[in-house]
């Protein structure tokens, strides 16, 4: 019977184990379709492992804060001894003489701050203040995971036109070949431009294959980026923002909502806080302390060869009772005080710098964001005019090339031309659009395509 009974055990442990992986994936699975922005970035926060570890060290600072909030109770110690003494020794006539005891001892005994300089209050406040540090230090992980999420987002929408711009080549090449495969039957075009075409087809089709590669490659990193057990059938929705009338507003208006709204400047703000807290806790040591104190205890006590009272009896009449106020005055400790209130100044000037360097640094990528921003505005518009004009040439040498008033190579040349305008419009789109986003999100608005 008990080797059944731990037979199932054992399959019920290996069954668990075997649905680890599958739970993942069922979770994955729930999610169906196309991943927009949003989905992802929600995801990622929830999955991803440094997000993870950051909010375990703001965990420890709640326990840090509850901690410093505790220590204002009283404390409560039981303690149990027993001695044994052989030979010659004091006897409770106070005599000596050769014989052995024995004694057994009951004490409970508690103690309370009355006063300590105000530095549990320091401590607690100093607490809270690293707490909130800690919080904001989880929400700059999380936009720091924002802004990755949305980099690999947008090179897979930008691999993805890129795929559709070669597959489309593809198309147009294979009419091509086909159109004269016929010409050449009927006299019309010769075999070596039909051979041309077909190396103008294979090396589209090369294109296509290897701009399929670089989306998968781009599909793989932002899976792997959201922890995604397995990024099968993993893909994403094109978004369909407008960005013809987006406005870039100019650096200083954006560092100065950037600056109350970042929780990198934030975190640096509350412990910079945190640190009057310190030097205040510092220069509490030269203050005095109080406590009080109180407990109870009793013993049984035994004697070789003499008569003893019972266990009960002894129990009972050696039953005690006490309280104590304890005062301690700081005299000199070795200019320790002195010395830890000056560590703790310096640590607050350099919490200054610090806070400085952030708000410098935090300055420092809006005016590069901004200024990447302008370009990709710029480098979008003159895009867009150079695929209209390349679109336009193309559309004449084609007709010209169909009218057999150019040859293969000239096609050739003005389709690749073309096809070099449409990817060069399609990476100053999706630059121009995560640069305009990423101005916003500076301000504080969620990050989104």
């Amino acid at each position: 019977m008990n080797m059944e009974f731990r037979n199932i055990i054992y399959s019920f442990i290996l069954a668990a184990f075997c649905a680890m992986p599958s739970l993942a994936s069922a979770q994955e699975a729930a999610h169906s379709g196309p991943w927009s922005l949003s989905d992802c970035i929600s995801y990622a926060i929830d999955h991803n492992i440094t997000i993870k570890q950051q909010d375990l060290h703001r965990k420890n600072q709640e326990i840090a804060l509850n901690t410093a909030k505790n220590s204002r109770l009283p404390d409560l110690n039981g303690s149990v001894n027993e001695n044994f003494s052989f030979g010659r020794g004091l006897t409770s006539s106070n005599t000596y003489s050769n014989n052995n005891t024995s004694s057994t001892g009951f004490s409970l005994g508690s103690s309370v701050p009355v006063f300590q300089g105000l530095r549990i209050r320091n401590s607690i406040k100093e607490s809270e203040l690293n707490l909130q540090a800690a919080t904001e230090d989880l929400e700059k992980a999380k936009d720091d995971i924002r802004v990755q999420v949305a980099q690999a987002y947008v090179q897979i929408l930008y691999d993805m036109e890129l795929l559709d711009v070669a597959l489309n080549q593809v198309s147009i090449d294979s009419l091509q070949v086909d159109r004269l495969s016929e010409m050449e039957l009927n006299g019309k075009a010769s075999a070596s431009e039909v051979a041309q075409q077909k190396a103008a087809l294979g090396q589209s089709r090369l294109n296509a294959t290897q701009a399929r590669n670089d989306l998968n490659i781009a599909l793989l990193d932002l899976s792997q980026l959201l922890e995604l057990h397995n990024p099968e059938g993993f893909s994403v929705v094109r978004p369909s923002r407008d960005i013809e009338n987006f406005l870039l507003p100019s650096p200083d208006d954006i560092y100065a909502d950037a600056v109350t709204a970042k929780p990198v400047i934030r975190a640096e703000e509350f412990r910079l806080k945190a640190y009057d807290w310190t030097i205040k806790n510092a220069k509490s040591g030269y203050m005095p302390t109080i406590s009080l104190s109180g407990g109870i205890g009793t013993n049984y006590y035994t004697l070789s060869g003499a008569h003893n009272d019972s266990f009960a009896d002894q129990m009972k009449h050696n039953f005690s009772q006490y309280v104590g106020l304890s005062l301690s005055v700081p005299i000199f400790n070795k200019l320790q005080n002195r010395n830890q209130v000056r560590s703790a100044q310096l640590s607050k000037i350099n919490q200054e710098l610090q806070l400085e360097s952030a708000k410098k640094s935090l300055y420092k990528e809006i005016q590069q964001a901004y200024y990447n921003a302008v370009a990709a505005q710029e480098k979008y518009r003159s895009s867009t005019d150079a695929l209209a004009s390349a679109k336009e040439s193309y559309d004449l040498m084609l007709a010209k090339y169909e009218n057999g008033k150019a040859n293969i190579t000239e096609f050739n040349e003005s389709r690749d031309s073309y096809l070099s305008a449409e990817s060069t419009l399609v990476r100053a789109r999706y630059e121009y659009l995560y640069s305009a986003s990423l101005l916003d999100f500076y301000r504080g608005h969620q990050l989104t395509l």
